[in-house]
C-alpha cells in the first residue's frame, strides 16, 4: 500500500482545514489508517486512527471534540477534518496504514506503510 497525504497549508487560529490520505497499490486488504503529526524539535505523536469499516476510531486527547477522522473506502481515501485548530496544532502530519492492528493502535512503530508528510501552520 502506498499513501499520500495531502491538503496542509495556512490557517489562522479557529480556523479549519481538511487533510486528505489517498491509498494506492493493494488496496483490497483491510487496513486501520491513522494521522501522526510531527512539531519541530518533538516527536511524532498519534493523532486519530480508524478502522478500515469506519466504524472504530480513536482520538488523541488533544483533539477531540475538534478533528473528525472520516474514511471513504470506494476512494481509497481517508480524510481529517480539523476545526477550531490552535497554534499547537501546528506540524508535519502524516498518515500510515496498519494491517494487523485496530484504531486504538498509538504507536507509530506498529504501523506498516506511511505517506509523505504534509505540513499544516496554524497562525496564532
Amino acid at each position: 500500500v502506498q499513501l499520500q497525504a495531502f491538503g496542509g497549508g495556512l490557517v489562522q487560529a479557529g480556523g479549519s482545514l481538511r487533510l486528505s490520505c489517498a491509498a494506492f497499490g493493494r488496496t483490497s486488504r483491510t487496513y486501520t489508517v491513522g494521522w501522526f503529526r510531527q512539531a519541530p524539535g518533538k516527536e511524532r505523536e498519534f493523532v486519530v486512527a480508524i478502522s478500515w469499516s469506519g466504524g472504530s476510531t480513536h482520538y488523541a486527547d488533544s483533539v477531540k471534540g475538534r478533528f473528525t477522522i472520516s474514511r471513504d473506502n470506494a476512494k481509497n481515501t481517508v480524510y481529517l477534518q480539523m476545526n477550531n485548530m490552535k497554534a499547537e496544532d501546528t506540524a508535519v502530519y502524516y498518515c500510515a496504514a496498519a494491517l494487523y492492528y485496530l484504531p486504538t493502535a498509538t504507536m507509530a512503530r506498529l504501523y506498516d506503510y506511511w505517506g509523505r508528510g504534509t505540513l499544516v501552520t496554524v497562525s496564532s
